[in-house]
C-alpha cells in the first residue's frame, strides 16, 4: 500500500483492524466510531476511508464499511504482530502486563513481514496471546478459544478461563488485580443480579456480572478437572512439601529464575524460617536456602503429604 507518510499508514492500519473487530464481533462500524478510534476529526476520518477505498482495501457501500480481501489479509497480518509481540512481552521480558497492550500497539506498526515470522519461529509458533485472544498463522489461520462468558456459567459448574478482555484497560486491570489469568480453573459458587462468586486459585472471589463479561471460560467435566492445589505462601514453618507447577501467571525473567534455582515440579521443597517483619521466608531447596517473598511464593503450587503417598 502506497501511502502520503508513516503517519497516515499507521492510522490506515488502525481502522482495519478496527473494522475488523467490529465485523468479528457483529458489530457496526461507522464514521463516528473510525474517528473516534483515532482521534480524529470526522472529515479526516472519511478522506482517510475514501484513500483506502482507493487502494482496495475498503468497501463503501451506502454509507457502510467493509473489508475487502486484500484489506481483510492487511488486518490479520496487523494482529497478528500485536499479538505475537505480546507474546513476546509476556514471556521474555519483564515488563508488566498492564504494558503489554500499548507496546503492542506500537510494535504492530513497524515489524516487518519477515520480522513478524522470525518472533513466531522464536516463541515456537504460540497460538494465543498471553489473554487467550488466538494468534493467527502467517496464512491468517487461528484457533478459536471457543469460550463462553464467565456470566453465562450456572451455579456449581467448573471451568477453566481461556481469555481476559484487555480493553477497557482499566477493565483489565480489575481483573488482573484479583488474580484471574488464563489457564485458571474456577468454581461458580453463587449468581445474581449483583454478583457472581467463585472460588478461584482456593480462594473465594466476588465479581459484579459487568465485569465477568470479560471473562471467557470453558465448562469442564468433573473428570478432567486438574488435582486442587496449595501454593507454597500456605507451607508453615518446618513443613515439607513437592512443587507440582509454576503458576501461567508467573512469565519472563521471573519464570526463568525461578528455573534456574532448581524449583520445577517433582522439586521437594522445606519452609525453614521467616523474616522478622513476616516477609520474605527462607525455603531450603536443593541444599540451598532461598529468600522468596509472598507474591513470589503464590506463584508455585505444590502438593504436600507426598511421602505417604510413594
Amino acid at each position: 500500500m502506497n501511502t502520503t507518510s508513516t503517519a497516515e499508514r499507521i492510522l490506515s492500519e488502525d481502522v482495519l483492524k478496527h473494522v475488523y473487530k467490529c465485523e468479528q464481533n457483529g458489530r457496526r462500524p461507522t464514521l463516528e466510531s473510525i474517528a473516534g478510534v483515532l482521534q480524529v476529526s470526522a472529515n479526516e476520518a472519511s478522506q482517510l476511508i475514501s484513500n483506502m477505498a482507493a487502494h482496495n482495501l475498503l468497501k463503501l457501500d451506502n454509507g457502510d464499511f467493509h473489508l475487502t480481501a486484500d484489506g481483510t489479509n492487511y488486518a490479520v497480518q496487523v494482529i497478528r504482530a500485536h499479538r505475537l509481540w505480546e507474546r513476546y512481552l509476556a514471556d521474555e521480558t519483564g515488563f508488566h502486563e498492564s504494558e503489554w497492550h500499548d507496546r503492542a500497539e506500537r510494535a504492530e506498526h513497524t515489524l516487518s513481514p519477515a520480522e513478524v515470522d522470525a518472533l513466531a519461529a522464536r516463541l515456537g509458533h504460540p497460538t494465543h496471546d498471553p489473554h487467550g485472544d488466538p494468534i493467527p498463522s502467517a496464512s491468517g489461520e487461528f484457533v478459536p478459544h471457543g469460550g463462553q462468558p464467565l456470566s453465562a456459567l450456572e451455579e456449581g459448574q467448573i471451568a477453566r478461563i481461556v481469555h481476559l478482555e484487555d480493553e477497557p484497560p482499566v477493565v483489565y486491570a480489575q481483573l488482573v488485580a484479583e488474580g484471574l489469568y488464563p489457564g485458571l480453573e474456577i468454581l461458580l459458587k453463587e449468581k445474581s443480579v449483583e454478583r457472581l462468586r467463585f472460588v478461584a486459585g482456593g480462594e473465594e472471589q466476588v465479581l459484579a456480572p459487568m465485569l465477568a463479561r470479560n471473562v471467557t471460560v470453558v465448562p469442564l467435566e468433573a473428570a478432567t478437572v486438574s488435582t486442587p492445589y496449595e501454593r507454597l505462601s500456605t507451607l508453615k514453618i518446618g513443613q515439607t512439601a513437592r512443587v507440582v507447577s509454576l503458576s501461567p501467571a508467573c512469565r519472563g525473567p521471573e519464570r526463568r529464575r525461578f528455573m534456574d534455582l532448581g524449583i520445577l515440579p517433582g522439586t521437594v521443597i522445606k519452609a525453614e524460617m521467616v523474616s522478622p517483619s513476616g516477609d520474605p521466608t527462607a525455603y531450603l531447596i536443593r541444599q540451598s536456602l532461598i529468600g522468596l517473598r509472598r507474591e513470589q511464593a503464590d506463584n508455585i503450587f505444590i502438593k504436600r503429604n507426598f511421602e505417604e503417598s510413594r
